[in-house]
């Protein structure tokens, strides 16, 4: 089995969030549910190069896709890309 080298980004939106608990099942290293609404809580934002197989089957498994995965070194949430020259 290998291991993606591959920097990654995960980010969670809470609003978004069912309370499935897919992703905490799936990868506990990097996912877990707080108490009091079941809603997703991010562990580690850059997981782990041995977690990060778990996480993209995480993200991909949440019915309310509510995970979403970037590459690390992609800007920042919220920004847009450039719409080319003015």
């Amino acid at each position: 089995m290998s291991v993606s080298r591959e920097p990654l980004r995960l980010r969670v939106d809470r609003e978004r969030c069912a309370g499935a608990g897919m992703c905490a099942l799936t990868a506990p290293q990097v996912f877990d549910q707080d108490e009091r609404e079941g809603r997703v809580l991010l562990l580690r934002p850059v997981p782990a190069p041995a977690d990060r197989a778990a996480a993209r089957t995480a993200a991909g498994l949440c019915p309310a896709g509510a995970i979403t995965l970037d590459p690390a070194d992609s800007p920042a949430a919220g920004n847009t890309p450039d719409s080319g020259p003015s």
